[in-house]
């Protein structure tokens, strides 16, 4: 069985273009609050980008070059 973390990736891994919380929460099923803990662990990590676009932020894989 694959972690909410491992399916958050996979997701992000998929779709270049970013998405945002509210998406992959959609997306995956699952609360917005797991995404968040799941991004909050990539984003510790340095496995995820986060970019603020107005009050939305999107949400890429790749960490900071």
């Amino acid at each position: 069985m694959r972690t909410k973390k491992e399916s958050v990736a996979d997701l992000l891994k998929k779709n270049p273009m970013g998405l945002t919380i509210v998406e992959i929460s959609k997306l995956l099923k699952i609360s917005r609050n797991t995404v968040a803990v799941a991004l909050a662990e990539l984003k510790g990590e340095g496995k995820i980008t986060i970019r603020l676009i107005g009050k939305a932020k999107l949400n890429y894989w790749g960490g900071q070059k």
